[in-house]
């Protein structure tokens, strides 16, 4: 239930941290190795050496075309990586349908935008309310909720919310059969209409 929460506040981005972090890890370890074969910790002969052992060197001289071949498959290798990494961080959330009964041969589903369009709609018809939006987060098996409600310059915010979780979430639970529903909520000022004034 927690895991199903955190998805309802905000994209989950502990994926890319972890990444980020291990190749931050292994970077520094280089670094210091380099720093270290540098100041002559592993001997004065070894730290005036090349970074490369010369008979690294030689077997490159010696099969070029071996050589390339691994350099450039590695760097595709890593373009690829990098790309799909980059595409799965940029990649639009999965916004999953509710399914409500499902049967041996059919199933009923309800459209994730269909049902945070109902729910917005019903948010925004309450008292002290301009406008609002939802959005359904998580999987099918975890669906979570994220609603955007915007308060006029006189709303009462416990009454909004009072009322939020009252009549809109609890008959929304009720009607798509969901026993838990986690929703994250966040409120906003709507912008004031600004009035001409009468000189």
């Amino acid at each position: 239930m927690r895991k199903r929460s955190r998805s309802a506040v905000a994209r989950s981005a502990g994926g890319d941290r972890s990444v980020l972090v291990l190749l931050g890890l292994v970077l520094l370890a280089a670094g210091v190795l380099v720093a270290l074969l540098g100041y002559g910790v592993f001997g004065a002969a070894r730290a005036g050496r090349p970074l490369l052992d010369p008979v690294v060197v030689d077997l490159i001289r010696a099969q070029p075309l071996p050589a390339r071949i691994i350099a450039i498959a590695a760097g595709v290798l890593l373009l690829v990586l990098g790309l799909s990494w980059a595409a799965g961080s940029v990649r639009p959330e999965r916004k999953p349908d509710l399914v409500i009964d499902r049967g041996p041969t059919t199933a009923i589903i309800v459209d994730a935008a269909a049902a945070a369009d109902a729910l917005a709609a019903q948010a925004a018809a309450l008292p002290g309310v301009g406008r609002a939006r939802a959005r359904m987060v998580g999987t099918e098996d975890a669906p979570a909720l994220r609603v955007w409600v915007w308060l006029s310059d006189d709303a009462d915010v416990r009454d909004v919310l009072e009322r939020l979780h009252d009549q809109v979430l609890t008959a929304a639970r009720t009607s798509l059969g969901i026993a838990a529903l986690p929703v994250a909520v966040r409120l906003e000022l709507d912008q004031a209409t600004t009035h001409p004034r009468v000189a």
